[in-house]
């Protein structure tokens, strides 16, 4: 393989990635200093490819007004996109933190030569690598309703929640990721955080198991602790007991909901107290219960970027079958 030294510089981003993608499908945590080292080596090969296109010292031809303004579109573009997309919600914080690293190290395309081919394959006119990446990791994230309606189908689980969700025993609901797609009213796509019901069992210091031994009195408000535990970040610990909920009586707080968020120092995912109560009131009384799992952004990121740099920019090849050309 042929390549500048910053295009092979570049290619230590995909194992950080794949890593960085890994560890949030699992955890739903990825560490911040992930990022700041990936930045300061895209702010490097940056004014180092600026000076090769600048001094015309370059392996290839670059225009440095070209260069200038690819770099200008990625940044100005994708950082604020990604900023704007985490502070509505749209993105996880590591997901922001990740496409904005991008923005940085892929600005430009790069080119790896070989005998006989030269990857990635495809590349638009206006080849900004960076909105490749992105317009790829769309095209993968795409891919995963499919394959999750296939699975569902599989198995013989039907209905509107087959695209984005799993049905589970409503025992397991703390030892996984995501969001109930289930109210005691029905199917709903803002259903409780399940990592909201781990801070909120961890405050109470109990487990599902033991709400299900004795419903009643966990839904009376005056089962709270006197002294609640910290609730946590409602990450899943290695080796928590399994858990199931109940269901009971009239309060003026069932379940100690609004207590309960009165309480910690965070909003608990935007968990509301009638979302709290509703949830509990669910896995109280379901045996099996859908959950949507949540597939972090980084998962078709990584994706995407594997993609960018060996097919390219699928999005136009896409364009060309059906006669609208590059872009």
């Amino acid at each position: 393989m042929n390549a500048t030294l910053p295009d092979l510089l570049r290619l230590v981003v995909v194992p950080v990635l794949g890593w960085a993608a890994w560890r949030d499908v699992r955890t739903r945590r990825v560490p911040n200093r992930t990022w700041l080292p990936l930045g300061v080596l895209g702010v490097v090969l940056l004014a180092w490819d600026g000076w090769l296109a600048w001094t015309g010292t370059s392996m290839q031809v670059v225009d440095p007004r070209l260069f200038a303004l690819r770099v200008a579109f990625s940044l100005g573009l994708l950082v604020p996109f990604a900023y704007a997309f985490w502070w509505f919600g749209g993105f996880g914080g590591a997901d922001a933190k990740a496409l904005i690293v991008l923005a940085i190290i892929f600005p430009t395309y790069p080119t790896y030569l070989f005998d006989g081919f030269v990857l990635p394959a495809l590349e638009p006119t206006l080849g900004v690598f960076s909105l490749t990446i992105l317009s790829n990791a769309v095209l993968v994230g795409l891919a995963y309703p499919l394959a999750l309606a296939g699975r569902n189908a599989l198995g013989g689980h039907l209905g509107k929640a087959m695209f984005i969700g799993r049905p589970i025993s409503a025992e397991r609901a703390i030892e996984e990721y995501g969001r109930l797609l289930e109210t005691p009213a029905g199917f709903t796509r803002r259903g409780l955080d399940l990592d909201a019901l781990r801070m909120y069992l961890r405050w109470r210091g109990c487990s599902l198991s033991d709400l299900r031994a004795d419903p009643e009195a966990y839904r009376d408000p005056e089962s709270l602790p006197a002294d609640p535990n910290p609730p946590g970040d409602g990450s899943i610990p290695v080796g928590e007991d399994r858990v199931a909920l109940p269901d009971g009586g009239e309060f003026d707080d069932p379940w100690g909901a609004q207590a309960f968020l009165d309480d910690i120092d965070s909003t608990a995912y935007g968990t509301t107290p009638e979302g709290l109560r509703e949830g509990l009131d669910v896995l109280a009384s379901a045996e099996t219960v859908w959950i949507t799992p949540g597939i972090p952004f980084l998962v078709p990121m990584f994706g995407g970027l594997l993609v960018s740099l060996t097919a390219g920019d699928i999005l136009v090849w896409l364009l060309s079958l059906v006669g609208l050309g590059a872009v």
